[in-house]
């Protein structure tokens, strides 16, 4: 039964114009070409001069020339990409950047949250801060010790201004443990605590997580693991203390995810519904966070579509960005309000059921 249902999980998704979906706004690219061959790893913010994307780009992940490259979207048009940092050390050597990650809080400088290093086991944050909407960053400062910053989603701020980072490490040795802890600063981001472990590392190897909101302090996290579906964690006290780590009914094909908790209270999660490869691209949405709905097909072409990132801006429309076969970013704007909801019968994307 199990062999059967990974089966149809991993089905080919096909619709005959995805455009035509409720809820579905429109498509683009971000960028044409690009003084890179690769890139990945979205990034989208809203500032209060419209929205800034960012991602990392170079000869291919992984490699030196790897920096972080930003966009702006202003009256309609995307900017030309350009690189606002890279790994180049003081001694001369270069490392590859990883993971940017985008984030204005309510009051303060928006923050570009970033990891420099030769690989994920031995990468370390660094942080930017930008006073004009990311036209202009501040020199790049090293997170303490300890600290990572949020991993590859969004931070998120809590209704007493703490800031809220959904971090994750990977260790060097083999098998390499994958465990999720939290990081908050109480000051804007100028000091930091964090969490102890909240898994083993390898009964479920997890990272990458994003926050949703259950409700007064109630939080929930969601994200990637190695065990082929997603995992999720729950906290009553906002993010202080965090319940057991659990195994969720959605696949993942150990590829990143994001989510966002709506104004309306529902909540939204980008992942590619399937054990195994990185298409299709798809997004959920649930009441409660625990029973999700099909509600969009972003990609069902071969290749690849991951590493997703997902915002509801302040005109309550949705934007999410994501790698488009590691040579472009692409950008979807979605209508939540118009969205239809199908349920998932035996974890089954509908449309994949002849």
């Amino acid at each position: 039964m199990k062999r059967l249902l990974l089966s149809l999980l991993a089905m080919p998704v096909f619709a005959a114009d995805l455009t035509q979906q409720p809820g579905y706004v429109r498509a683009e690219f971000i960028y044409e070409t690009a003084p890179f061959p690769s890139c990945h790893a979205t990034t989208l913010v809203e500032t209060r001069g419209g929205l800034r994307a960012a991602w990392f780009g170079g000869t291919a992940e992984g490699k030196p020339d790897v920096g972080i490259w930003t966009s702006e979207l202003t009256g309609g048009q995307w900017s030309a990409p350009s690189e606002v940092t890279n790994g180049a050390q003081p001694d001369g050597t270069r490392h590859p950047c990883w993971n940017p990650v985008l984030f204005q809080p309510k009051t303060g400088l928006l923050m570009l949250f970033y990891k420099v290093g030769p690989s994920p086991q031995l990468w370390w944050g660094e942080l930017k801060t930008s006073l004009d909407e990311g036209r202009t960053w501040s020199p790049a400062r090293r997170l303490p010790e300890g600290i990572l910053g949020p991993i590859k989603n969004k931070p998120v701020q809590l209704a007493n201004g703490d800031i809220l980072c959904g971090t994750s490490s990977e260790t060097n040795e083999k098998p390499s443990k994958w465990i999720v802890h939290f990081e908050r600063s109480s000051d804007g981001g100028l000091t930091w605590m964090a969490t102890g472990p909240l898994n083993d590392g390898l009964s479920i190897s997890a990272i990458q997580p994003s926050i949703l909101f259950l409700g007064g302090e109630k939080l929930l996290a969601i994200g990637r693991t190695r065990q082929q579906r997603i995992f999720s964690i729950t906290s009553a006290d906002g993010g202080k203390s965090w319940n057991e780590m659990k195994l969720g009914d959605l696949p993942n094909p150990n590829s990143g995810t994001d989510a966002v908790t709506l104004k309306d209270g529902r909540h939204l999660f980008v992942y590619n519904h399937t054990p195994k490869g990185r298409s299709p691209l798809n997004l959920a949405i649930s009441n409660d966070g625990t029973t999700w709905q099909a509600a969009l097909i972003l990609e069902n072409e071969p290749g690849e579509y991951s590493y997703p990132a997902i915002i509801q801006a302040g005109d309550g429309l949705v934007h999410i960005t994501y790698t488009w076969k590691r040579q472009k970013v692409r950008h979807v704007i979605v209508d939540p309000a118009k969205l239809v909801a199908k349920p998932m019968v035996d974890g089954a994307w509908p449309d994949a059921v002849r």
